[in-house]
């Protein structure tokens, strides 16, 4: 199966689930030529970088859109398990999961593989670590206690992550 490397942050999770940071219109339509059939949207619509109208460019290549959007400075338990349900809804279904960056995704899914869902917790807090390092209300989000008052941190600008590029 192709990767989309153009697409920003973008990551491949297993042979039906990717992520990414904000896809364009035209990224959409790449997409779903992967065969995906669910776009999986946790970036607020009215972010810098959000597309006019997703819901309608996703629903028009025939695709279902989830939108479950998160603030960035305060992710809630809420906000999860509105994201839990959806992917548990979908086991079978070529899903694509993005918000602006790859940071509010690779946190929920390091969470959620935390609680028993997929990939490993070690693949997933790799992956989220290729993309960011977590602090602030991000890392109680994800229990990860010793980076409690840290500051949020990126890939490329505040560290470099051993498996940058991927």
């Amino acid at each position: 199966m192709t990767d989309l490397t153009h697409i920003l942050n973008w990551r491949r999770i297993n042979d039906r689930l990717t992520t990414s940071g904000q896809p364009t219109e035209l990224q959409l339509a790449d997409i779903r030529e992967l065969g995906v059939t669910h776009i999986v949207n946790l970036g607020p619509h009215h972010n810098d970088g959000a597309l006019a109208d997703e819901a309608g460019t996703v629903a028009g290549l025939g695709m279902t859109y989830i939108y479950i959007p998160v603030e960035f400075e305060a992710p809630t338990d809420d906000d999860f398990e509105a994201f839990k349900r959806a992917m548990d809804a979908h086991p079978n279904a070529r899903m694509h999961v993005h918000c602006i960056y790859n940071a509010r995704v690779s946190a929920f899914f390091y969470r959620y593989a935390k609680s028993g869902g997929i990939p490993s917790p070690e693949e997933a807090f790799a992956n989220m670590d290729s993309i960011w390092r977590p602090g602030k209300d991000w890392a109680a989000f994800i229990d990860r206690p010793d980076a409690e008052g840290m500051p949020n941190r990126y890939a490329g600008e505040d560290y470099e992550a051993p498996d940058k590029g991927r």
